[in-house]
């Protein structure tokens, strides 16, 4: 799924996600970890972002892992489907968010 960069894109980003897992067939109280990128980026995108995460996490109970690509050393070779696996390897904390905002 492709959505072009707009300012209005936090205004429809559960309606997305929702669309996402029902395209998947997937559903929101089988998820048990989600893997969030907690930056760089602009501070409304990450609050946005990291505000559904949160709310993911009290109501389904579902825990989150935050990542850098930069806490991977060399990103040219990371993919998205080892990022899990990347994750345990640097030991990333569950439910903490240390947010890397854009100045």
């Amino acid at each position: 799924m492709s959505l072009e960069n707009s300012k209005n894109n936090y205004e429809k980003l559960t309606i997305l996600i929702n669309e996402f897992l029902m395209m998947k067939n997937l559903d929101i109280t089988k998820i048990d970890q989600i893997y969030v990128n907690r930056g760089p980026g602009s501070f409304a995108g990450i609050r946005n972002s990291l505000s559904i995460v949160k709310a993911f996490h009290l109501v389904n109970k579902i825990d989150y892992y935050c990542f850098s690509f930069k806490d991977f050393g060399d990103k040219s070779d990371v993919k998205y489907e080892n990022i899990p696996e990347l994750c345990e390897k640097i030991k990333a904390k569950k439910n903490l968010i240390n947010p890397i905002y854009l100045s």
